[in-house]
Order: C-alpha cells, then sequence, then structure tokens
C-alpha cells in the first residue's frame, strides 16, 4: 500500500465517522494542531502528512491495519453508543474499500472521545 492509498484509508474513516449521528467533529491531535500553527511550508508538510485531522492510520507488523479516531460527539446522546457506532461504521468503510483493492487483511479501530459540545 502506497502513501495515496493511506491518505484514502484517512478521507474514508473521516467521512463514516462524520456521518454518524451525534459526532460534531473530528479532534486534530496536538501534533496536527502545532504542525498547522507552524509558518507556511512546516504547514503545507503537515496537511499532506494528515489529510484527515481526527484519524490516524497505520499499518500494523502483522500486514493489516490500525485506524485511530478522535471524536467531538453531542452531549445530547450517549458517548458509549456514538463510540460503538463510529467504530463499527469506520471498521466497515475501510474493511469495504480494503477488499476492492483485494488487499484484505486484520484491521483495528480505536475510538477516542475527546469532547462533547
Amino acid at each position: 500500500m502506497t502513501a495515496a492509498h493511506r491518505e484514502e484509508v484517512h478521507r474514508i474513516a473521516a467521512r463514516a465517522a462524520l456521518g454518524v449521528p451525534g459526532v460534531a467533529a473530528l479532534q486534530p491531535s496536538l501534533a496536527e494542531r502545532l504542525a498547522l500553527s507552524a509558518p507556511r511550508p512546516a504547514a503545507a508538510a503537515a496537511a499532506a502528512w494528515a489529510p484527515a485531522g481526527g484519524i490516524r492510520a497505520a499499518h500494523t507488523t502483522e500486514g493489516g491495519w490500525h485506524v485511530e479516531v478522535r471524536c467531538v460527539l453531542r452531549a445530547d446522546r450517549r458517548a458509549v453508543d456514538i463510540a460503538r457506532q463510529v467504530r463499527e461504521r469506520v471498521g466497515s468503510a475501510v474493511t469495504a474499500w480494503l477488499a476492492q483493492h483485494d488487499a484484505t487483511a486484520p484491521l483495528t479501530v480505536l475510538v477516542t472521545v475527546t469532547g462533547t459540545v
């Protein structure tokens, strides 16, 4: 899998997570926020490294994928229910994309709730 594939996994995971009712936004990591506040050349490099703030995808040593989703939720719903839905939808979306590209591999999805609004 190339860097372009990793960027596509970022986009697919972000789209799936934001489609879950109760998800208000994706929360960029501290490293992403610091990189985006840097001077323009560094900020451009950071944007290329992390196309979808709040999502981090990486290959595992077993040849699979590990996707982390950091999200901010709406306060009018149970966080545990929304987090489960995010994990299920991101897992389904990324698995379907990998299957289309003949790259079926083990996938883990970790959802972190960073706040509520």
